[in-house]
């Protein structure tokens, strides 16, 4: 990462900065690890909360400008030989802001941001998107980064619960007829109680 923000601060003819590149390197990796405010990153490292800021969306940047492309992500993918991948939705989780409904995933009870991941069988991660507002559903996420469009890479996604009209427990009952038959049996062990109760006071 300090290789890259180097050769950056050489092409645009930066010449002198606070930070050197692997201290800048440093802040964002520190930010992007642990989750430290700006605040926290421009006491710890002596510079101001607008340049924190700064360094983290110029080294972001830089690190998305040489991320692969979904649909090469996927044809390097079928050159390994990968029979099929995993395409899955992480939320990572932010602070909570002024309008935070949208960020909001009733999912995972908390503020964040989707983020679509492509992964190997063996869980290597083959391609990350770009982040949605936590409340946007995996299915709706994928539509957005034109998942579908690449179907016939052999992928295999995370369905998102979506058709399967009621759920079963072992057995092949369905959560109601559950609760129908622990109600039946609980009735009966109540009446088979009060008839020991009335047979141990009548016979005191």
């Amino acid at each position: 990462m300090a290789g890259i923000i180097r050769r950056h601060r050489k092409a645009i003819g930066s010449t002198w900065r606070r930070l050197n590149p692997a201290q800048q390197a440093l802040l964002v990796l520190v930010y992007l690890r642990k989750g430290e405010t700006f605040t926290e990153l421009s006491a710890g490292f002596g510079v101001s909360v607008a340049t924190a800021w700064r360094y983290v969306e110029e080294t972001v940047a830089l690190l998305r400008a040489r991320a692969a492309k979904v649909d090469r992500a996927l044809r390097q993918a079928i050159r390994d030989g990968l029979h099929y991948l995993v395409l899955d939705g992480m939320l990572i989780p932010i602070d909570r802001v002024r309008a935070d409904r949208p960020y909001y995933s009733a999912k995972h009870r908390m503020h964040g941001m989707n983020v679509q991941v492509i992964a190997a069988p063996d869980g290597t991660i083959i391609w990350t998107s770009g982040s949605l507002p936590g409340s946007t559903h995996d299915l709706t996420a994928a539509r957005i980064w034109g998942h579908p469009a690449s179907a016939d890479a052999g992928r295999r996604p995370d369905p998102g619960r979506q058709g399967v009209p009621r759920r079963r427990r072992p057995g092949g009952l369905t959560q109601g007829q559950v609760v129908k038959v622990s109600g039946r049996l609980a009735s009966a062990l109540w009446r088979s109680a009060r008839r020991c109760r009335c047979l141990v006071l009548s016979c005191g």
